[in-house]
């Protein structure tokens, strides 16, 4: 299997685990999509971009305050959240969310998923 397959694997296993999930991404720190599964109508392309600048954000901001090496946030809004996951120096994961959703279970999936993702790339 190719990377490019066993990283759509993770993201595909990722959606059987969480069902509640509105889309899951890999994107590279240079804000380009690597596997997806999104929602329809989602811009897989604007996202990679915006996780890869959040990512990068939160980096500076954990070396700035000290607090140690960046590992995930996460963004709340009215209807859902985005939770983002640094996977090592080359990647970034990020999951989308309806409100009201199991966040120790994503937590949990996703700090799993991150680890994987990491070993292949």
């Amino acid at each position: 299997m190719s990377k490019q397959e066993q990283l759509q694997a993770v993201i595909d296993q990722l959606r059987v685990a969480l069902p509640d999930l509105k889309g899951a991404m890999i994107a590279s720190t240079d804000g380009l999509p690597i596997a997806t599964a999104l929602s329809r109508g989602s811009d897989p392309n604007r996202i990679a971009a915006m996780s890869a600048t959040a990512l990068g954000l939160g980096k500076r901001i954990s070396d700035t305050v000290g607090v140690g090496e960046f590992s995930e946030t996460s963004v709340s809004g009215k209807d859902g959240q985005i939770y983002l996951y640094s996977v090592g120096s080359k990647a970034v994961l990020a999951l989308v969310a309806p409100l009201g959703a199991n966040v120790g279970l994503i937590h949990l999936e996703a700090r799993d998923s991150a680890r994987s993702i990491s070993d292949i790339l």
